[in-house]
């Protein structure tokens, strides 16, 4: 028998991939540059090793992989990355209906990223959500010194909302968030629109494709 799960009191989004569509741009700028310092990446391979962590996690396994690294290495790419994020970002199609529905319900939701603030800042100021989110609903790992898979991303947003942890709702697209949505006893929506969910499902993420799938599965419609 399927769970029951009650409406949630939070719903805690993911940023890049999940509110907007940013995570081919932002790899694809990681393939080139790490191109240039030696380590050859298709695509999709990039965002298979590094999708979802914190960017000194890609230097570690980047040099791991062959990669010549210089020491400032995470500013170069932060460089390169926000340049081509300015220059035009898509939300992820349903975002906006998604948010609107939440508001009209009553339901607080947040953001929850390992990226900077800057990068948020960039990407969803851009699509007129910047102010929608920040300040009070915004938790950054650059912020909170602490990222995804560690839970404690979550529960900081959930604290911060005096929320329970089983009454929170999360949305990722990336391994490390639905490990850390477990690891916090959150439910956990694996939103992977063009394959299987087969890197989030193993976490107990309940795979989606689109966004228009979340109110009917958090019991906003029939």
């Amino acid at each position: 028998m399927p769970i029951t799960y009650p409406t949630p009191k939070l719903v805690i989004f993911d940023c890049d991939g999940v509110l907007v569509d940013s995570e081919t741009l932002s790899n694809q700028v990681l393939v080139d540059n790490l191109a240039r310092h030696g380590l050859q990446l298709s695509l999709a391979e990039c965002m298979d090793l590094f999708v979802g962590g914190t960017m000194a996690d890609v230097r570690t396994k980047a040099i791991a992989r062959g990669a010549d690294l210089p020491q400032d290495w995470i500013a170069e790419i932060y460089e390169e990355t926000y340049t081509r994020l300015r220059q035009g970002v898509d939300l992820v199609p349903g975002v906006s209906d998604l948010l609107a529905l939440l508001q009209a319900r009553g339901i607080a939701f947040c953001v929850a990223s390992n990226g900077s603030e800057e990068k948020m800042r960039i990407t969803l100021g851009q699509n007129g959500l910047w102010d929608l989110f920040h300040p009070h609903a915004m938790f950054s790992a650059h912020t909170l010194k602490t990222g995804k898979p560690d839970p404690d991303l979550f529960l900081a947003a959930a604290c911060h909302f005096d929320v329970q942890a089983r009454d929170c709702l999360v949305i990722e697209d990336s391994e490390n968030g639905a490990i850390a949505a477990a690891r916090a006893g959150m439910r956990c929506l694996g939103f992977d629109p063009h394959g299987t969910g087969h890197r989030l499902t193993p976490h107990n993420a309940e795979h989606i494709t689109t966004m228009t799938d979340v109110p009917r599965l958090i019991g906003l419609l029939p």
